[in-house]
């Protein structure tokens, strides 16, 4: 039991390390907006990983038959990932007015968090291989596998509630010039990502 919250753990910091779109978004609000705006984003993927970790253990067989799911969550993404990232090269700014109510900035936030995660399909099918691996490799019993997947997550979590808290310390470093090609950076980013999520599931 030891062993398998251990491995969950350094599986939940390994994923947080891949410089994805959700860790560029962390970093890029996290500067603009505080650390708190990062941390509503991480919560907003914790949500969605919970969700994802839901059908890994219990089988996809509990999801809708929706022919070509997969194409239409990855077309969601692509358009998503897009219109984040042109709005950054255009504006260098997150890409919309934030909601000025307490309640409206806590859902932006963490829907943001939640779609920037849900909607990539290679997220959804990294936890369903981690769940085949330590089943059929490591022979995991039922309570070892929700011992891992509860530390992954929760590991998830904590890492990318640092990496905001970090970002936001080092903001002095960032003057509005810096921000700006940061931004930009960012924009370039998602739009990389999501020209890969199109060739991945339409063109290969």
């Amino acid at each position: 039991m030891i062993g398998s919250l251990f491995y969950g753990i350094l599986t939940g910091v390994a994923l947080c390390l891949t410089f994805g779109t959700v860790f560029f978004s962390l970093v890029q609000n996290s500067i603009d907006n505080g650390y708190r705006t990062g941390i509503k984003i991480a919560f907003g993927v914790f949500v969605s990983d919970v969700i994802f970790v839901f059908f890994a253990i219990f089988g996809t067989s509990l999801l809708p038959e929706i022919h070509n799911f997969q194409k239409y969550m990855a077309g969601a993404g692509v358009l998503f990932l897009l219109i984040l990232g042109v709005s950054n090269l255009v504006k260098g700014q997150p890409k919309i007015a934030y909601p000025r109510s307490k309640l409206g900035n806590l859902l932006y936030y963490v829907t943001t968090g939640f779609l920037l995660n849900a909607l990539n399909p290679v997220n959804f099918i990294s936890w369903v291989t981690i769940a085949s691996y330590i089943r059929s490799t490591l022979h995991y019993n039922y309570d070892q596998v929700l011992v891992f997947f509860g530390a992954s997550v929760i590991a998830v979590f904590f890492v990318e509630c640092a990496i905001a808290v970090f970002a936001h310390k080092l903001k002095k470093v960032f003057t509005p010039k810096v921000v700006t090609i940061f931004n930009k950076v960012t924009g370039v980013v998602f739009i990389l990502i999501a020209c890969q999520i199109a060739y991945i599931n339409f063109l290969k």
